[in-house]
C-alpha cells in the first residue's frame, strides 16, 4: 500500500476495511489525507490481492493488524517496510522533493484510468 499507492504511513495505518468499495468500475480505498481530505485511491490488482488477503474473511475494523490482531501503528509499519526494504536491499523514496513533480500527476486526477497507480503497476508488472 505504502509502495504502489504512495500513501503516507498514517494513511495506510488508519485503513478500515470499510474504506474499500468501487467507484466507476475500480477497486478503490478512501483515505482520509492531510486536512482530513478524503481522497479516492484505486487499486492496481496486485495491491487489491495483497489487501484480500491482509483482511481474510474479516468484514470491519482495520485492514493491517499487527502480531496481537489490533491496528498497526505507524511505528510498527515503519519498522516492518525499513525491516523489508534492508532486506530487498532497496531505498524507499516517499514524495517528491520538486512539488512540480506532482503537477503532472494532479491533471488525471479525477481520472481513476489514468491514475498514477496503475502506470507504476504496469511497469513494475513489465520489469522496466
Amino acid at each position: 500500500m505504502l509502495g504502489l499507492l504512495g500513501l503516507r504511513i498514517f494513511e495506510t495505518t488508519g485503513a478500515d476495511i470499510a474504506d474499500l468499495g468501487e467507484e466507476h468500475g475500480h477497486r478503490v480505498l478512501r483515505v482520509c489525507g492531510k486536512g482530513t481530505k478524503i481522497v479516492l485511491v484505486p487499486l492496481p490488482p496486485a495491491v487489491a490481492r495483497a489487501i484480500d488477503r491482509a483482511t481474510g474473511s474479516r468484514t470491519r475494523g482495520p485492514v493491517l493488524l499487527n502480531r496481537r490482531g489490533t491496528r498497526m501503528d505507524r511505528h510498527a509499519a515503519t519498522r516492518r517496510l525499513h525491516n523489508l526494504a534492508v532486506a530487498a536491499g532497496i531505498q524507499i523514496a516517499a514524495r517528491h522533493a520538486d512539488p512540480r513533480t506532482t503537477t503532472r500527476y494532479d491533471r488525471a486526477r479525477n481520472n481513476l484510468d489514468r491514475h498514477p497507480n496503475y502506470i507504476l503497476a504496469a511497469c513494475m508488472a513489465s520489469g522496466t
